[in-house]
């Protein structure tokens, strides 16, 4: 039964509490409800920030929530509109990822990821029983409902979600994210909820071996492997893997929609509905490790991102990466864990609003360098190979009002043995401390022309936007050693840097990453002082003990036109 529409003010039947996460537009807090006590997750859109067309989104979304009522999937129990706000209440959902309970189990198995699949086809095939095709699965919105053991999977996010009249196949635009984008879509032909069960089938061989089918850092590659049906089953990690396993991966990564397996056909398969007598028991050590580092490199990827996006609420240009035609390395996303939508990328080329977007159609190449397989996940070259915890993972991925990551609480993750450390306040305050004084001396090191102290601080394979690379994301340190060599401690007398507001978000162990504001004083050649401010966004990864700046965002005025360049490093 479809949930009704409460016209009343959200304040009469709610109390807020806490911020678990926050987006382009919206904010999401826990909230509880005065007359049950029970506990919701409210995501509060500020709707005054919202395009028409991002409204009609937010409609559609909401819209295809209530008509879903499936315990595998997060649940919208309340849809309240006032004057410059709409409140969506959803399930609390407290379990954290999927993906991350798996690497904190003590145990996994075959027949394990069999009863995780059949979850999540469960879920689909509810979705397209009532008309509604998702468009967006992936491990970032396979959710837990709680930190209990056996606790159930929930489908989140429906964004991208739209809805269809029965088997209907039409171009509905091109949506998803890279490496689980289907065939059809990137041949731009008429789809429907094949599609889903495409990234069903990707998402089922991840949790075999721990690694996805498709797999280049060029996305022109990637998207070929993926049209031509590109994959394979290496040994020795398949070795082990029943017969029937791949059998049901073969139905689902079919590249012919009107012959891929339905998601009503996938639950009746044997190695599904039969994983007792079919599936294998064995525990699968490899897969666990290889998944580690998969999660490691997609949460590195979405700081990277957030980074960008605390960074662009204060610029009002565009940050869209483009490729220079000079020979600079300036790079396409090649990341398979970024939502798209092409509308809002042509509306962005168009002159529209600058938006999550159009940042994350365009998201920054790790720097890194392409694996031989898959299984390689760089964890060498800016992206570590320890799980990362997911506490700021409430950033929009390529809908600026999706829901998957920001109903995660705060206190997300998996549940591990090991005490974890971002519970700790004071190992948080030293730590947020150990971020700012990294900070502190790649500045001084910028501020000082010491391009030698500024290579030790800063990954080899840096990455960057800022106004001097005109919008385009640059690698390496060839374009921040010509500022060192040419202008950085030659045109000025003094110079004094002052962070103000400094954010920390701490991301596991092993990386963080940093927004601050970045007021600069200086006198120039001629004795005259000048202040300069920029808003800058940092990703620190630590690796061998040692803190490195692996990519940073900067936006601001022009305000160092004195130092003959458009501003300070």
């Amino acid at each position: 039964m479809a949930v009704p529409i409460v016209c009343t003010r959200f304040s009469d039947n709610y109390d807020l509490k806490e911020e678990l996460g926050k987006g382009a537009f919206s904010v999401v807090r826990r909230c509880v409800q005065k007359s049950t006590g029970l506990e919701f997750a409210a995501k509060i859109i500020n709707t005054k920030k919202l395009s028409a067309r991002d409204f009609q989104k937010l409609e559609r979304e909401a819209r295809i929530c209530r008509k879903l009522q499936h315990p595998n999937i997060v649940r919208l129990h309340d849809s309240i509109q006032e004057e410059n706000f709409h409140y969506l209440v959803f399930d609390l959902v407290t379990g954290g990822e999927l993906f991350e309970d798996i690497v904190a189990r003590e145990f996994y198995s075959e027949a394990d990821a069999s009863h995780c699949i059949q979850q999540i086809l469960e879920s689909v095939n509810h979705c397209h029983q009532n008309g509604v095709v998702h468009r967006d699965l992936k491990p970032e919105n396979l959710l837990l409902a709680s930190k209990a053991k056996g606790a159930a999977v929930k489908l989140a996010d429906f964004g991208l979600a739209i809805e269809v009249q029965g088997e209907q196949q039409a171009w509905f635009g091109f949506a998803g994210t890279p490496g689980y984008l289907s065939p059809e879509v990137l041949k731009k032909e008429p789809y429907g909820k094949p599609v889903d069960i495409w990234a069903c089938g990707v998402i089922l061989y991840i949790l075999l071996v721990g690694y996805p089918p498709f797999w280049d850092e060029d996305q022109h590659r990637l998207y070929a492997q993926i049209k031509a049906g590109a994959y394979d089953y290496p040994s020795p990690e398949w070795d082990t893997v029943t017969p029937e396993a791949k059998n049901l991966i073969n139905q689902m990564l079919t590249v012919n929609p009107s012959k891929r397996i339905t998601a009503a056909d996938a639950l009746k398969h044997p190695w599904i509905c039969q994983r007792e007598r079919v599936a294998s028991v064995v525990h699968r050590q490899e897969t666990v490790d290889c998944l580690k580092k998969f999660n490691a490199r997609r949460k590195l990827k979405g700081a990277i991102l957030t980074t960008m996006l605390a960074t662009r609420n204060f610029s009002s240009r565009s940050i869209i990466a483009n490729k220079k035609e000079n020979g600079s390395q300036v790079k396409e996303s090649t990341d398979s864990s970024t939502t798209l939508e092409d509308d809002d990328i042509k509306e962005d080329k168009k002159g529209g609003v600058d938006r999550s977007s159009t940042v994350i159609a365009k998201e920054p190449e790790g720097p890194s360098t392409p694996p031989q397989s898959p299984r390689g996940a760089p964890t060498s070259s800016g992206f570590p190979s320890s799980s990362v915890a997911t506490a700021i993972n409430s950033a929009p991925k390529g809908n600026p009002l999706n829901l998957g990551q920001a109903l995660l609480q705060s206190v997300q993750g998996p549940h591990s043995k090991r005490p974890r450390l971002e519970t700790d306040g004071l190992v948080i305050v030293s730590r947020r401390q150990e971020i700012i004084k990294m900070t502190e001396q790649l500045i001084e090191a910028i501020n000082t022309g010491d391009f030698e102290a500024y290579t030790k601080i800063c990954d080899p394979h840096l990455t960057a936007f800022e106004p001097e690379a005109m919008g385009n994301l640059v690698e390496g340190m060839d374009f921040h050693k010509f500022y060192f060599d040419n202008v950085l401690g030659k045109n000025c007398k003094a110079v004094n840097t002052t962070i103000l507001n400094p954010h920390v978000h701490l991301l596991g162990e092993d990386a963080a990453c940093i927004a601050y504001v970045r007021l600069t004083q200086y006198m120039d050649k001629h004795g005259q002082a000048h202040t300069h401010q920029s808003e800058e966004s940092r990703v620190w990864h630590k690796r061998d003990n040692k803190w490195q700046n692996v990519h940073f965002h900067r936006s601001g005025g022009n305000g160092g036109a004195a130092f003959g360049f458009s501003s300070l490093k």
